[in-house]
């Protein structure tokens, strides 16, 4: 496995630095390809929560070239994606569907019914039934072995958004429909063709889903992630950065990181 050109344990969490994003969405990929060796040979299957976004794009190229050069199977993987925009339709370019569909789904030999992710069609008024399915979903698969995230400028996982909640009821937030920060909506304006078109509300799995993955994979690379990773690690946990939540279940937490997004740390 590709090694990080520093580490360092704090208060429990493991931080890797790698020299630039590559090596450290390089070394991601490898992570994740360790694990479904290791769940498969366990108990027959490994079950991997999957982000989308800028960031998870150069794990997935490496996912696939894992799997051209037949150094990993899908065969045995069930997927679930942690958001999708509501309401969205799978084959508009903009979903997150479309998009895993792009960079993982159709280069891999992972079964289509395996592939889990929210569904920006479903009518509102069953919209909650649904989320709850998807939790569900998740435990009946036997959780989550790696839940690969990166994070928002505003600090948020998957859509789960700043907040004024208690520690306790952010902690335990399920997967649902919510709406978007504004932060959010600025930085999805490129993809959107000006923030005025952004989808402003979304489906994400919930915390207390995402806390509860065997391991818990966060890659941040760029210096426009410096500052938010400084205080999701150095800062106290708060509702008010989601990802600081990762706090709570520390030694299951790796933060891979480029040079440029570890910057505040040291």
């Amino acid at each position: 496995m590709l090694s990080p050109a520093r580490t360092e344990e704090r208060a429990g969490v493991s931080i890797l630095v790698f020299g630039d994003a590559g090596s450290a969405g390089r070394a991601a990929a490898e992570r994740i390809q360790s694990t479904v060796h290791a769940a498969v040979a366990d108990r027959g299957r490994a079950v991997l929560g999957l982000a989308s976004g800028a960031t998870p794009r150069k794990v997935y190229s490496h996912l696939v070239a894992f799997h051209r050069e037949g150094a990993l199977s899908f065969r045995d993987v069930v997927t679930y994606n942690v958001d999708e925009f509501y309401p969205i339709g799978p084959l508009d370019p903009k979903s997150y569907r479309s998009y895993m569909h792009q960079h993982l789904f159709s280069h891999v030999d992972l079964a289509p019914h395996h592939a889990h992710l929210l569904d920006g069609t479903v009518p509102e008024f069953f919209v909650a039934e649904h989320c709850a399915g998807f939790d569900r979903w998740i435990a009946a698969d036997g959780g989550i072995d790696l839940q690969l995230l990166g994070i928002g400028r505003n600090g948020h996982i998957g859509f789960n958004e700043p907040s004024a909640l208690s520690l306790a009821d952010a902690l335990a937030l399920p997967t649902r429909l919510t709406e978007l920060h504004p932060v959010t909506q600025s930085d999805a304006a490129r993809e959107f063709v000006g923030e005025h078109r952004v989808i402003p509300r979304a489906l994400t799995m919930g915390v207390a889903s995402i806390l509860a993955a065997r391991s818990i994979l966060m890659l941040a690379t760029g210096t426009h992630k410096a500052d938010v990773v400084a205080r999701a690690l150095n800062g106290p946990m708060t509702a008010g950065l989601p990802a600081s939540l990762l706090q709570s279940v520390a030694s299951r937490v790796t933060w891979m990181l480029d040079e440029p997004a570890a910057a505040g740390l040291f």
